[in-house]
């Protein structure tokens, strides 16, 4: 059979695109669908508009901190309308550097939403594609908890709070995790009282309890009201104001509501089944090692397939997929055998990657902790940024199984550790490589030294050392 295309990517998020522009520069002949914007989720209402306010707030918590409120009026433009101008860096992204990718990709942009006809062919309004292979980069949306009377609320989630015309003076955000942290925090900081409420005993709860115990204590030092192991109960519209009510008796009051409690899926218009594509029980479609769907000339990577919901991990994917769509079997790569590192940008900043000690608990698996704390770095206290610590999980013989780092430039330095992870790396490895100093990433080199150290207090090793000294 002959058809229209040598593949079709649904969705130009983070996915889709390295799918699209990697066929395409492989001079295949590529058809790119986008109902929406270019740069998905990520690049319009997540990853990167976030980590602007969030800049944003930490320059106006630093006029404030100082008083410099002269030094303020003169960053109008970042400090006092930040929407506006984030929305016009974001403009510019998109029209001066995104769309450059696609010149050589047959775009259906901004034309309604993909459906399966059948697994080799996609219907956009009454027009109709064939390709050989399908690729599917839809990603995830905000999930919405029903809570009653959140329908009467305008409330706000990731894809609308960036079209704010101003920053609100209070809100409630609902969720604990990486997205709620990061806006609470950047709220705070650009102005707004920020009530946080959530289930558990503290935020993030499935991580590392020394990290985010410091995330907790830097957001409420600035402000941050935390409602923990609580649950809203029922919300209300009361004059322009949300009302909210919890199950311990608490009433609050805020301009705004967020709603940062997850992810969801959403292929109602995809027609999957008419593909034969199959999806779990929550929601996120099947695959197999090599990214294949239930049929195996589409294929479904990033969010969609509910492996790791972050941006990088689905640009790696869209990487390996197309790969896998073109090499020979011995030469296929299974996309679980790559490490995803990850970064909450809240500060301090807060990285992970690999196993956690939970996790090697769980799994039986014996180890030994080696910690390094900022404060005891010479550069991070001079530079006053000596909150943190790099806290890497080993065998006896330094093999790596797990890091956490919590503090400045956490989100650098945790891909060297992701990099020795996935590699097999040991540590005595990161010892012997000479890291630039005084940087934050030259305290890795220190948890190799600081691991080496404890092996000598051995007295075998130090017997052996004072043998082979005699030569």
């Amino acid at each position: 059979m002959k058809y229209d295309y040598d593949l079709i990517t649904i969705g130009l998020g983070p996915a889709g695109m390295a799918v699209t522009v990697m066929a395409s520069e492989m001079g295949l002949k590529v058809c790119a669908i986008e109902k929406n914007k270019v740069g998905g989720e990520c690049m319009n209402v997540g990853c990167i508009p976030s980590k602007a306010l969030l800049r944003i707030g930490k320059h106006r918590a630093a006029f404030d901190k100082f008083e410099k409120l002269e030094l303020a009026q003169t960053a109008k433009p970042d400090v006092l309308r930040p929407f506006q101008r984030i929305a016009e860096h974001l403009n510019f992204i998109s029209e001066k550097k995104t769309m450059t990718m696609f010149k050589k990709v047959d775009m259906v942009y901004q034309q309604g939403p993909a459906n399966f006809v059948d697994k080799h062919t996609i219907a956009v309004g009454d027009k109709k594609y064939t390709a050989k292979r399908i690729f599917i980069a839809t990603g995830t949306r905000p999930a919405i908890p029903d809570f009653p009377g959140v329908e009467n609320i305008d409330y706000l989630t990731n894809e609308n709070m960036f079209k704010l015309d101003k920053v609100p003076a209070s809100m409630i955000v609902t969720g604990g995790g990486a997205i709620a942290c990061e806006m609470a925090q950047g709220f705070q900081r650009l102005g707004s009282k920020v009530t946080m409420i959530i289930r558990g005993p503290r935020l993030m709860w499935r991580e590392d309890t020394e990290a985010t115990d410091l995330v907790e204590v830097a957001l409420e030092k600035e402000g941050v009201t935390i409602l923990r192991q609580s649950n809203p109960t029922r919300f209300e519209n009361k004059d322009g104001l949300v009302v909210m009510y919890t199950d311990k008796g608490d009433v609050i009051e805020a301009e705004k509501l967020l709603l940062a409690a997850g992810r969801m899926t959403d292929y109602s218009s995809l027609n999957l089944a008419n593909a034969g594509v199959d999806v779990n029980d929550h929601g996120e479609i099947i695959v197999d090692k090599y990214l294949r769907t239930t049929a195996k000339n589409i294929f479904a990577v990033g969010d969609c397939n509910g492996f790791a919901q972050l941006s990088h991990a689905a640009m790696h994917q869209g990487m390996l997929a197309i790969m896998n769509s073109l090499l020979p079997w011995p030469m296929k790569r299974k996309y679980q055998n790559y490490a995803v590192p990850w970064t909450v940008f809240t500060e301090p900043q807060f990285s992970h990657v690999g196993l956690s000690e939970t996790q090697l608990k769980k799994k039986g698996i014996n180890y030994e902790t080696i910690k390094v704390n900022y404060n005891d770095y010479g550069a991070a206290i001079a530079e006053v940024i000596d909150v943190g610590f790099v806290k890497v999980y080993a065998s006896a013989s330094g093999r790596i199984y797990g890091a956490d780092i919590i503090g400045e430039g956490s989100g650098e330095m945790i891909n060297e550790w992701a990099l020795a992870y996935q590699k097999k790396i040991r540590l005595h490895d990161i010892m012997l490589l000479q890291h630039s100093f005084p940087t934050m990433g030259f305290m890795s080199k220190r948890i190799a030294e600081v691991w080496m150290t404890n092996k000598m207090k051995s007295e075998k090793i130090k017997k052996v050392c004072r043998f082979m000294f005699r030569f």
